[in-house]
């Protein structure tokens, strides 16, 4: 059974779009109706003829359709393009920027002095140096006289610390084990290890002496070590509140121990603040 179509009578305008309605919805089916093709040949399961439909027509037919639909035909659709809009730099970066010669290497004090000056946040900003060394693979401990502004959270393994890790807290930057304690926390590596926490005797964090160990690491110990594959070495050595007197005592404790004929380039910078170069007295 065909659709039941209802016609309104009395209305001269409502009849006669109906009955342009009409006319369209015949005219679609007229194009879209498919055109009958004998076989080549005259008999049935031969060769069958190709029949091409025309840009033209399709165009037809998909406005036809657009009308009774109301949507826009196919061939009318326009694209969208996702627009990404580029990261601007802050004027107040840029102001700064404008203070530093970025021909010039400045000494350790002068540099100090002007990253304080560049200074634009408003929270105290973590003071960090970037070398540029000679080689990859280079690493140690070193103890910065002033610390790095943040109190380490250094523990003992102990029967405490292993309940805790079993359950998944992990509240500690530093953890030290005696040699006689590592078998206990072997189950545990693949927690601590890609952590950095499992103790290890080329950190110092695996002594016979654990509790003296657990002293200096919290007296300002701290271990470094440059990117894997790149000679490049990134430290935090103190906060911008230091008094530059602290700062440049941090800073020449870390050059000492990473050796200054290790560092090709070196540079200075706060957390939000544009970079420094540095001279180094004594390098390549």
């Amino acid at each position: 059974m065909g659709k039941i179509r209802i016609k309104t009578i009395g209305e001269e305008k409502v009849e006669k779009q109906e009955k342009i309605d009409a006319q369209k919805r015949a005219e679609v089916k007229k194009l879209k109706k498919p055109t009958k093709v004998k076989p080549v040949g005259g008999k049935g399961g031969e060769r069958m003829k190709q029949v091409e439909v025309s840009d033209e027509e399709i165009k037809k037919m998909e406005q036809a359709e657009s009308i009774t639909s109301g949507a826009p035909a196919k061939s009318e659709k326009k694209a969208t393009k996702k627009t990404v809009q580029a990261k601007t730099i802050s004027k107040k970066h840029n102001k700064a920027q404008k203070l530093i010669d970025s021909s010039k290497k400045y000494p350790l004090d002068e540099a100090i002095k002007l990253l304080k000056k560049t200074s634009y946040a408003r929270f105290d900003e973590t003071v960090e140096i970037h070398f540029n060394l000679q080689e990859t693979g280079l690493k140690g401990e070193v103890s910065l006289p002033h610390g790095i502004g943040k109190e380490l959270r250094v523990v003992v393994a102990d029967d405490k610390v292993l309940d805790k890790i079993e359950q998944g807290t992990i509240d500690f930057d530093v953890l030290i084990a005696s040699p006689s304690f590592m078998p206990r926390l072997v189950k545990f590596a693949k927690v601590l290890g890609p952590k950095g926490l499992m103790p290890n005797p080329k950190t110092g964090t695996i002594s016979d002496k654990p509790e003296e160990a657990a002293k200096k690491f919290k007296g300002g110990a701290l271990r470094y070590k440059s990117e894997a594959k790149y000679p490049l070495l990134h430290q935090a050595v103190g906060k911008l509140s230091f008094a530059d007197k602290n700062l440049i005592e941090n800073i020449e404790s870390l050059m000492n121990a990473v050796g200054v004929k290790n560092i090709k380039n070196a540079y200075l910078s706060a957390t939000m603040s544009p970079s420094i170069q540095l001279s180094i007295v004594g390098s390549s």
